[in-house]
């Protein structure tokens, strides 16, 4: 019998399973940003959330009359402790003449009125173009003013009240009260000018030249007719006259006019020249602040002398607006906001322009916060540093010579910081009177 060979039973084919990719890992994101990280991608958000129609040039301008104001306040603004245990006002200028240059840098008080006219003028044309009425757009405008400054007012009442129940003297309590509350007087009249913005923008360069020649009015009249009460009397009206000129000078602005180059080298040379003549020939100071004890002061009310100061300085911004562009990163698109998802391999970085321009816009979002207070913090620390028992070179003592000035520049941290606190506290009474209602929204600056 043949061998029978069987094969053997070969497997059933098997299709071989699908090769499974492994997923691809999730890129590797920091547990934490960096601190570093974290600032720069603000700094960009804020970049890319200004508009590229927003001229920089003014709000640096705005932002360093806002500081100017500050730092000069103080530096020539002296609380001295006296013999007899009270408070009284000085000031390093009356010992120290030498600093008077020191106030044609921190006094750019025209700049804010100039900026002021280009930017009201500017927000009541839009107003008008969206359909809203003078009612609601001076509401508006004022409320910005208003609330920062009625939040000033209650706290200082509480103080005068508390300084009453300590049995303060009153030359104490005279001199807190006026060094605190000075800088009302300046929303007093930007708040009256602001509201004459319509009439201002309809000829405002004819009216810079006519606020002029009231200004000038009651010293002609003083050199024809002498000492009498009708000049004296005139003086008073240019409280509202002299920052009428800047304000009227920055709607000119707004209106297309002070286009050219030569429009700022202008005003500069012609405010400075006239300057320089009526300091050296006709008898009016130096400093472009009061200074206690002197005969004239050329802020109370507003001369010549310090119109022309203003004039010349509307004319050196205009001059500096194109570097003020560059300086704050202006271009003409804005840089994109770096994308949430951005990865560690990727980091953003801003340029230093960018951190200019956002500090500058911070400021500005809190512009009269800190010029309301920025008085107080320096009368906080006066006072507490008093109350602690203690006597500080610099801060109680009299301003009568140059070491003054270099323990009063060791303070001025101090005084920031304190004045970052006040900040802090009240700066949302300010951003809270920016916002538009929403059934009467009109983009206006």
């Amino acid at each position: 019998m043949a061998d029978l060979q069987v094969r053997p039973a070969t497997a059933p084919a098997t299709v071989p399973a699908p090769r499974r990719t492994p997923p691809r890992p999730a890129p590797l994101e920091p547990a934490r940003s960096s601190a570093r990280d974290r600032l720069h991608r603000a700094v960009l958000r804020i970049d890319a959330a200004t508009p590229s129609s927003r001229d920089r040039a003014v709000d640096a301008l705005r932002a360093y009359s806002i500081l100017g104001v500050v730092l000069g306040h103080w530096l020539v603004s002296a609380v001295v402790l006296r013999s007899g245990g009270h408070l009284a006002g000085d000031s390093p200028l009356r010992h120290v003449p030498a600093l008077t240059p020191l106030t044609w840098v921190l006094q750019p008080l025209a700049l804010f009125f100039f900026v002021g006219g280009r930017v009201g003028s500017q927000s009541y044309a839009s107003a008008v173009a969206a359909g809203t009425g003078y009612r609601a757009w001076l509401a508006r405008r004022l409320r910005q003013l208003l609330r920062p400054a009625l939040a000033l007012l209650a706290v200082w009442t509480l103080v005068l009240i508390g300084l009453a129940a300590a049995g303060a003297a009153y030359e104490t309590v005279r001199t807190l009260v006026q060094l605190a509350l000075s800088p009302l007087w300046f929303l007093c009249v930007y708040a009256a000018i602001t509201a004459a913005t319509p009439l201002i923008r309809r000829c405002p360069g004819r009216l810079a030249l006519v606020a002029c020649a009231l200004v000038a009015a009651p010293d002609l009249a003083r050199a024809l007719v002498g000492d009498a009460a009708g000049p004296d009397a005139l003086r008073s009206l240019n409280v509202l006259a002299g920052w009428l000129v800047p304000y009227a000078l920055g709607a000119h602005w707004a209106a297309g006019g002070l286009a050219r180059r030569g429009h700022g080298l202008a005003l500069l040379i012609g405010g400075a020249s006239t300057l320089a003549a009526l300091v050296l020939w006709c008898g009016y100071p130096a400093s472009m602040v009061g200074v206690p004890g002197a005969a004239v002061s050329n802020l109370s009310p507003p001369t010549p002398a310090a119109v022309c100061f203003g004039v010349a300085q509307c004319g050196l911004g205009l001059l500096l607006c194109g570097a003020l562009r560059r300086l704050t990163g202006q271009r003409e698109r804005p840089t994109p906001p770096p994308a949430a998802d951005a990865g560690a391999g990727a980091p953003v970085r801003a340029t230093a322009g960018q951190f200019r321009w956002a500090a500058v816009a911070l400021l500005n979002l809190s512009a009269m916060t800190v010029f309301l207070w920025h008085q107080t913090s320096m009368l906080a620390t006066t006072v507490v540093a008093l109350g602690l028992g203690g006597y500080w070179s610099g801060l109680h003592t009299a301003p009568d010579g140059p070491l003054w000035v270099l323990f009063r520049l060791a303070w001025l941290p101090v005084f920031a910081g304190v004045l970052a606190l006040c900040w802090l506290s009240f700066r949302d009474l300010e951003r809270s009177a920016r916002r538009r209602p929403r059934e009467h929204a009109v983009h206006v600056r």
